[in-house]
């Protein structure tokens, strides 16, 4: 909403600021962050939380917008800044549509998955009673900033993580982002998504692998934003993984349930006769 982020960013009053982290990231970056709110003047807090599967629930929201009460913020001109994965932009974006009805937030995605899946679109939402993403609703942010530069402090584990989205939008959207990850998947994966100069017969695949990926992601989303039509592509690998990753936490990251629930219906699939049995080596 341009005229909402016009609100949020124009006011010629003292910039302040309040600031989900994740406290990983905040070990990383905590330093940088403060820093550049310090020179630039901005009044701001900071408030780093343990942001993970086991912790995504509604008393880390309500432990947030307790924080945010106190802070006081103009719910107009002072966005909430979330700065983390996709579980913290989740709990984020649920709070600041909690607090008082409608409070406007920034995404900004620090790992693979959350940059090219959470930062789109409008849902957000916690875990309830062992099931995923029980309790949320549609509240998207007035802007997501993107910057690669954070992926390269993640682990390679987190990096195959977000690479099963990136694999879901290729399947089901685009076969130019299915080339690009047979022809650079393990180079991207070695290399944490950056781009190098020289990288010889690579380019810059990374800018293009997630270039694509989110295009597709926002071309299935845009016109259903509001998921009125349950019939989505964005939901291939989303039938069993969301029990499965729930049922083994903490032992199978999101990305990687996707990522069995791919292979399952890949098989399922060439036994029905809907692939041939080459592509289904190519899938697999």
């Amino acid at each position: 909403d341009a005229q909402q982020l016009e609100l949020a960013t124009g006011s010629k009053k003292k910039l302040r600021r309040f600031i989900v982290i994740d406290e990983v990231v905040d070990e990383l970056y905590g330093s940088k962050v403060r820093e550049y709110f310090e020179e630039n003047n901005v009044q701001h807090k900071i408030l780093a939380l343990p942001t993970t599967e086991e912790t995504k629930s509604m008393d880390l929201v309500l432990n947030i917008l307790q924080e945010v009460q106190n802070f006081s913020i103009d719910r107009r001109t002072e966005p909430i800044i979330a700065i983390g994965g996709g579980v913290c932009l989740d709990i984020v974006g649920l709070a600041a549509s909690l607090y008082r009805r409608r409070t406007p937030y920034i995404r900004v995605p620090t790992t693979l998955l959350s940059y090219v899946d959470a930062s789109v679109g409008a849902k957000n939402g916690v875990n309830f009673l062992q099931c995923k993403n029980k309790l949320g609703g549609y509240t998207p942010p007035v802007a997501s900033f993107l910057d690669r530069s954070f992926i390269q402090s993640i682990p390679r584990r987190h990096i195959s993580n977000g690479l099963g989205e990136i694999l879901k939008m290729a399947l089901m959207k685009h076969k130019g982002l299915f080339d690009l990850l047979k022809s650079h998947g393990k180079y991207l994966l070695d290399t944490k998504f950056q781009s190098y100069s020289g990288s010889a017969g690579h380019g810059d695949a990374a800018l293009q692998t997630t270039r694509i990926a989110i295009e597709t992601m926002l071309e299935e989303l845009a016109p259903n934003l509001w998921e009125d039509d349950l019939d989505r592509l964005v939901d291939f690998g989303h039938l069993i993984s969301p029990e499965l990753e729930m049922r083994v936490l903490p032992s199978l990251m999101h990305g990687e349930a996707v990522n069995v629930d791919m292979a399952f219906m890949t098989y399922v699939a060439h036994a029905r006769g809907l692939i041939t049995a080459e592509e289904k080596e190519q899938i697999i």
